[in-house]
């Protein structure tokens, strides 16, 4: 299966918390909805210790305010490019916002 490119940055080559050089890609809602958010591109280019092997309190996994803020800028990046707040609740099942 082909990657989408991602919608949210312009490049995909820097980690977008960190600046450091990209090692993985951050799908902006993930768990059942990360198959939908790699068709809609809401993913960020990220480092491995911004994304989940640095200290729990600096990555996105395993953080739960840094999970749902990621959630909620998959939401807003969904509602700037793709559709609106009722298209984002029947694609994804609820608002993040």
């Amino acid at each position: 299966m082909k990657k989408s490119k991602q919608i949210v940055t312009d490049s995909d080559r820097y980690c977008i918390f960190c600046g450091k050089s990209t090692e993985a890609e951050h799908h902006l809602l993930f768990g059942n909805k990360r198959a939908l958010a790699e068709k809609d591109g809401l993913k960020v280019p990220i480092c491995n210790n911004c994304h989940n092997t640095g200290p729990v309190l600096s990555r996105i996994h395993d953080n739960p305010m840094a999970e749902i803020l990621s959630k909620m800028l998959g939401q807003a990046i969904y509602e700037a490019k793709i559709g609106t707040r009722e298209d984002f609740r029947r694609r994804y099942g609820k608002s993040y916002l």
